[in-house]
């Protein structure tokens, strides 16, 4: 196993062209050796938008294009170790292209990344939507996530949240640390890598009596997102026979702008069964 460094400043420290290695500040909610999936969700979108930006290079413009959707499947564990990430053009287009992006590590792949990017327009005559933007993050209250959670990634995140019933809440989320050292990362891949703390912020049980890891990951965007800060107006459903569905409207401080979907599998934790 490799040690994770414990750099202050950013989730992740590039290793080689395609391979990277987590900090501390990557750890985890669940089990203290895995990665938290969130700022990974992210690290992937930065990998596409590089793969993307050298295809650019090589004589066909990457620009014109933005993320519309993209849907993750997690496979297992993510082991707190070095790993590579590999990104492969599958339907290129100059109006819609299909890129997908899978996480190996130990020569396992335990994440499967597609993501769809579509052709820019002027549509703001029609532009509109019925979900209700979020007041801004200045007036909701610190919440001390890491009172409920552990793992080096929630004590990394400033969270702003208001809860209304259990499985029911709205969090403004930021951080200050870098998604990989010394490399500046784009709009989407600094909001994604946010996104997937949803699950955590709107719980309908305690999580150290039941379990509820979600086992992927789907965002669609209508717009762009700007910003620090990724809002999460997010609800928590469970099921009677074992899954959930977390369900989450997403904000910036302009509005509402897309929306993500996490299915949970279900269950008591072992030592309250």
């Amino acid at each position: 196993m490799t040690t994770p460094t414990a750099a202050p400043d950013s989730y992740y420290q590039r290793t080689g062209e395609h391979s990277y290695k987590p900090t501390l500040q990557a750890q985890g909610a669940w089990h203290a050796d895995e990665q938290h999936f969130s700022p990974l969700g992210g690290l992937i979108v930065h990998a596409i938008d590089r793969h993307r930006a050298g295809q650019g290079r090589a004589g066909r413009p990457a620009d014109g294009l933005a993320l519309a959707r993209i849907s993750y499947d997690i496979l297992g564990l993510i082991a707190l170790e070095e790993f590579e990430i590999t990104v492969e053009t599958v339907r290129p287009g100059r109006t819609i292209e299909l890129v997908e992006a899978t996480v190996v590590i130990g020569g396992r792949a335990v994440v499967r990344a597609r993501a769809w990017f579509l052709a820019e327009l002027d549509t703001s005559a029609v532009a509109g939507t019925h979900d209700q933007p979020l007041p801004g993050p200045e007036e909701f209250e610190p919440w001390a996530m890491a009172g409920l959670w552990g793992g080096g990634y929630i004590a990394s995140i400033d969270v702003r949240r208001r809860e209304t019933a259990p499985g029911r809440a709205a969090a403004w989320i930021s951080s200050a640390a870098e998604l990989v050292a010394g490399e500046p990362s784009g709009p989407h891949a600094s909001f994604v890598m946010m996104v997937d703390t949803a699950n955590g912020i709107a719980t309908r049980q305690d999580p150290t009596e039941w379990m509820f890891p979600n086992t992927d990951l789907t965002i669609h965007f209508h717009r762009r997102p700007e910003g620090r800060w990724t809002g999460l107006d997010t609800s928590v459903s469970f099921g009677p026979s074992g899954h959930g569905v977390t369900s989450t409207v997403l904000h910036d401080v302009r509005g509402p702008l897309g929306r993500a979907e996490q299915i949970l599998t279900v269950r008591p934790m072992p030592s309250a069964g």
